[in-house]
């Protein structure tokens, strides 16, 4: 037996009541009879003990399956008192143990600022103590736990785990290896501590440079680009034990809305629909993907009824289910967004949800009006029974898949010899160095000389770190140059720098040879676009890196290098700097189109431009 080596130590050999089946050939299963273990194979292809267990829920439990719920606390069962707070506030429990024995929830979501994710051998046994609640419990199923972990501007799992380049930069190094080898590498890293599902990876094509909320977390805005990549890193995820989400479909690409906050439509055409958005999405189903994740928006040309998709029969159902032949599980991007609330209340969310197709209900705002509101649907037949069944069998199948049955529980000594391992580590840097698109280079200013340009002045941005456990950029960026053998001084300036904060750093960049700014999200009428005049006018060889989106270029005529590292990570960060000091080549092609800031339909710099020395 293993010894989880946190919560839930010595649990894994003798559960006090719990049904453990497998969906596996010739596995062993563990049934628990009267307290004691005993064993039993299960035959791949029935499905027959899934149902059989499915049988004996009551309606209560069933309810509870189709949920994945948020929950404070570093502990399932003791978290600290401000965690409890905010549990009783919000959930109306007290910890992660009292979620589960109130909902018998099937699914629970970890975050950062949920305080999940302080460590990995505390995720670990967060998750221990998680799957010992739940299994505890009479018809006990395992709890299929899940994270954002997307890598690059959305990581809730942060060092020491290893952490890669976001989807962007992986686009632009046109790697299929180097996105399966992030899926594999990642996946085996959530499993050890724990995590069996990621929501990941996103399959939108990003071909609005107005999207607020997608932008680099795509691949790119070459839709057959796009779905290699998805396809690729599905199946590194799905090979290390960790269901991949191919998210959010039917696509959030072309959009300069925020579903977190508003209700996006997305105009195209059915044709344009099935040649821009569908292809990612299909490639993940063709590659196997366990789950997809749904889009709080409107198509009007896949359904005209004013619905987000992810109440949208005629999409989920009509579209995915049917046309693209899909049959894994389908769950909700959180509920708690605006943009599917914006025609419903609460309580009629979850229930239409279901109506349209989707397996699992993701972080309703309130737990108990959306519990509730399903329970009253099926209890009023406005739900059947039997339509729960069918979502709980595609739950269950992926847990058994899963190995959840067999292997709920993870192992001190599995975090420690697989998260954030050298090796692991070593990869991450690689691929990143294959990541870095060079823009500009006038008069072939890059790589700096360290005989010419010794001292150099690190300013810019400095946004927060996306995992909370890295960063700020301008001090990984000056110390990963001083490490290359230059003298390196960090300014942060901020995103909107004063002209005082200006004035400051333009007084500092006398006493250097050169000056490195971080830019993120430079517009118009930036102030980042201020400074980066002010000092380019100051004599002294700039070099820009968007640490966000590529687009920055545009805004920046007058600097004359520029980088785009599509994310302001430590890896991608160290990996722009090696190619400052000419350590490794720039190799990255940018993923996307980048238009002329003062006439936006002619592009600048064209999907595939990248330079090199």
């Amino acid at each position: 037996m293993r010894d989880s080596g946190t919560e839930g130590r010595g649990n894994t050999a003798r559960p006090s009541r719990r049904t453990v089946l497998t969906a596996t050939a010739g596995v062993t299963a563990t049934a628990t009879v009267g307290g004691t273990a005993q064993a039993g194979t299960v035959h791949a292809g029935t499905g027959d003990r899934l149902r059989g267990l499915i049988s004996r829920m009551t309606l209560e439990e069933k309810v509870g399956q189709l949920f994945v719920m948020r929950v404070y606390g570093h502990s399932a069962t003791a978290p600290d008192q401000a965690d409890v707070d905010a549990n009783l506030r919000e959930i109306g429990v007290r910890s992660a143990a009292e979620l589960i024995a109130r909902y018998r929830v099937g699914g629970i979501i970890y975050f950062a600022w949920a305080h999940n994710t302080r460590d990995p051998h505390q995720i670990a046994g967060l998750s221990n103590g998680i799957q010992k609640a739940s299994l505890e419990l009479p018809h006990g199923v395992p709890v299929l736990i899940s994270t954002d972990q997307e890598h690059g501007i959305v990581a809730r799992v942060g060092k020491p785990a290893t952490l890669f380049p976001g989807a962007m930069a992986i686009g632009a190094g046109r790697s299929r290896s180097d996105a399966r080898a992030l899926g594999r590498i990642a996946g085996r890293e959530l499993r050890a501590m724990g995590i069996r599902q990621d929501y990941s990876p996103v399959a939108d094509v990003n071909v609005n440079p107005a999207n607020p909320v997608i932008g680099v977390r795509s691949f790119g805005a070459d839709p057959q680009a796009v779905a290699a990549l998805v396809a690729a890193e599905v199946a590194g995820y799905q090979r290390s034990g960790v269901a991949a989400t191919a998210k959010h479909f039917p696509g959030h690409g072309d959009t300069d809305v925020d579903s977190h906050t508003g209700f996006p439509v997305i105009k195209h055409s059915r044709e344009q629909w099935e040649r821009l958005d569908a292809p990612p999405f299909r490639a993940a189903i063709a590659a196997g993907t366990d789950s997809v994740m749904t889009a709080h928006l409107m198509v009007p040309a896949l359904d005209d009824a004013g619905d987000p998709a992810t109440l949208s029969r005629p999409i989920l159902t009509g579209i995915l289910r049917e046309q693209l032949g899909y049959d894994g599980v389908v769950v909700t991007d959180s509920l708690g967004m605006a943009g599917v609330r914006t025609k419903y209340g609460d309580d009629r969310v979850p229930v239409l949800a279901l109506k349209a197709g989707v397996d699992q209900l993701l972080n309703p705002p309130e737990p108990d009006v959306a519990w509730n509101a399903v329970l009253k649907a099926v209890q009023d037949g406005e739900l059947t029974e039997e339509r729960l069944d069918e979502s709980i069998l595609r739950i269950l199948r992926l847990k058994a898949k899963l190995d959840l049955f067999d292997e709920p529980y993870v192992s001190r000594a599995g975090v420690s010899r697989t998260v954030g391992v050298r090796p692991h580590l070593a990869a991450a840097d690689r691929i990143a160095e294959r990541t870095t698109t060079l823009l500009v280079n006038e008069r072939r200013l890059l790589p700096l000389s360290r005989r010419r340009h010794p001292r150099l002045l690190v300013v810019g941005a400095d946004p927060a770190s996306p995992s909370g456990t890295t960063g700020p950029p301008t001090r990984v960026l000056a110390d990963a140059l001083t490490e290359l053998g230059f003298t390196a001084t960090a300014r942060s300036t901020g995103t909107a720098p004063s002209a005082a904060v200006i004035e400051r750093a333009v007084a500092a960049a006398a006493a250097a040879d050169a000056v490195v700014v971080g830019t993120y999200n430079v517009t118009a009428s930036s102030s980042q676009k201020t400074l980066v005049e002010r000092l380019a006018a100051t004599g002294r060889p700039v070099v820009a890196i968007a640490l966000r989106n590529p687009y920055d270029v545009a805004h920046l005529p007058s600097v004359p290098a520029c980088l785009a590292a599509y994310s302001w990570t430590d890896v991608e960060l160290r990996a722009a700097a090696r190619v400052i000091a000419g350590r490794v080549e720039p190799r990255g092609k940018l993923p996307v189109d980048v238009v002329r800031a003062d006439a936006g339909e002619q592009v600048l710099y064209p999907v595939g431009y990248g330079l090199s020395y």
